[in-house]
């Protein structure tokens, strides 16, 4: 089992014995005389979970708590989950427990066999936890924050910690998949992610801010030139990691632009330190890509026609999207009813062309397997999305059938479409037990 349980209780006859119970059980036990001995504790270990006596001198087992939570949520250190125990039988001072938030209550004297099962039960639940909540908050291939779960650590800390706030944005990254795929794209990202991983502190949080574009809060960073060193340094690394990764001759001018904001104590608002951040990222990219550009309220504001028609290249550049954005757009039936309602209209007053094709999945032998079957459907819109172009549109009509919307296509151009698509699919592993079909039609 191998559990690490940590035991607070004034009684030593207790600590002995709850000890005896729990290393029968082949677990890791440390015994603590006070709510201030787990504090400090605390400071330098990780238990898996904590039995905390209610009934304690200087500082009770509910204070001990509240100070325990308010500790682990300052340092951004995971919540261990507590089981308070007690000799005291009335159900207002469990009600009271369980109100504060503890994971579970255990009555003096201890049954050991309650006790191990509910201390499993405890762990097994946290951890579950953990896992459901990890997977919603952590981005899958950089490892950092979600830009969700990110705002919100960084609209919480900024307010308590003065710092600079960056936004770090690849250069040049649409050319790496251009001409080496997206698999190496994303191995670039993760090498990316991992140079700034190795170059932030403890304190420091990271997000992925969507596409080629990542975002950290440094608390405390307030000086010009530690953010020009940091920037210098990761443009640096980059470069070494894109010739071990690409190959010395590789020919794309990889780099990171940064644009940073202060919070200083003036405005320290995430949603004001962001925008101030972006508009310095597009400074740095609009004067000399691979460096860094700190946000200042006097020499960008938009009085003058010159800097709003500045802003304006800015917002144009930002809802155009990141630059490695390729591919078809691929949407929901809701969104995708709108968009070609709407493109339909638009084509059909410049009497432009626009293809329609339907391609339908089925499985070759009719007992195959269903998760093939499903494997195959999501292989098949990978490949509608890395072979059609950013001006197409998919939709899933059914479970079966793919639906795509081709502007500006004609007739001959939409028929070498499909016999591109369906050679793309008979290359691949499931082209064997997964058969395609195709039908379109174009209208002017």
């Amino acid at each position: 089992m191998g559990y690490w349980i940590v035991v607070v209780d004034d009684v030593q006859l207790f600590l002995a014995n709850a000890e005896d119970i729990l290393k029968k059980a082949d677990m890791r036990v440390s015994c603590l005389h006070s709510g201030k001995e787990l504090l400090e504790f605390m400071k330098s270990n990780s238990p898996d979970l904590i039995l905390l006596d209610i009934m304690m001198p200087d500082m009770d087992g509910f204070d001990t708590y509240r100070a325990l939570r308010e500790y682990e949520e300052k340092v951004g250190a995971r919540q261990v989950p507590v089981i308070f125990l007690t000799g005291d039988d009335k159900k207002e001072t469990e009600r009271r427990g369980l109100k504060e938030g503890a994971s579970d209550f255990i009555h003096k004297p201890l049954d050991e066999d309650i006790l191990i099962k509910r201390i499993n039960n405890t762990i097994q639940n946290s951890r579950a936890i953990e896992n459901i909540t990890q997977e919603a908050t952590l981005d899958k291939l950089t490892g950092f924050y979600t830009k969700a779960s990110g705002e919100e650590r960084i609209s919480g800390l900024c307010k308590k910690a003065d710092g600079a706030l960056m936004i770090m944005d690849l250069d040049n990254f649409k050319r790496v998949n251009d001409k080496f795929g997206h698999d190496m794209g994303d191995q670039v990202l993760i090498a990316f992610a991992g140079i700034v991983r190795r170059n932030v502190r403890a304190g420091d949080v990271l997000c992925r801010a969507g596409g080629d574009k990542l975002m950290v809060y440094f608390p405390n960073l307030m000086r010009k030139e530690a953010i020009e060193s940091l920037s210098y340094w990761l443009n640096d690394l980059l470069r070494k990691e894109a010739d071990a990764l690409l190959g010395r001759n590789h020919g794309i001018p990889l780099g990171i632009s940064i644009g940073v904001a202060i919070a200083d104590g003036e405005n320290n608002e995430y949603k004001d330190l962001y925008r101030d951040a972006d508009r310095a990222l597009y400074e740095a990219k609009r004067l000399d890509k691979h460096t860094y550009a700190l946000y200042d309220r006097e020499s960008m504001d938009y009085d003058s026609e010159e800097r709003l028609e500045q802003e304006l290249s800015r917002v144009i550049h930002s809802l155009s999207g990141s630059e490695d954005e390729s591919g078809a757009l691929i949407l929901g039936q809701d969104a995708f009813s709108r968009h070609y309602r709407y493109t339909e209209k638009l084509l059909s007053r410049g009497k432009y062309p626009m293809a329609r094709i339907l391609f339908y999945l089925s499985l070759v032998e009719k007992d195959g397997s269903e998760t093939d079957f499903s494997e195959a459907v999501s292989e098949f819109g990978k490949i509608l999305k890395n072979t059609l172009t950013s001006t197409d549109t998919v939709l899933l009509w059914e479970q079966n059938m793919y639906f795509v919307m081709l502007p500006f296509v004609n007739e001959e151009e939409a028929s070498r479409v499909v016999e591109q698509i369906t050679q793309a699919w008979s290359r691949t592993a499931l082209a064997d037990r997964v058969r395609i079909r195709s039908g379109f039609s174009v209208t002017v």
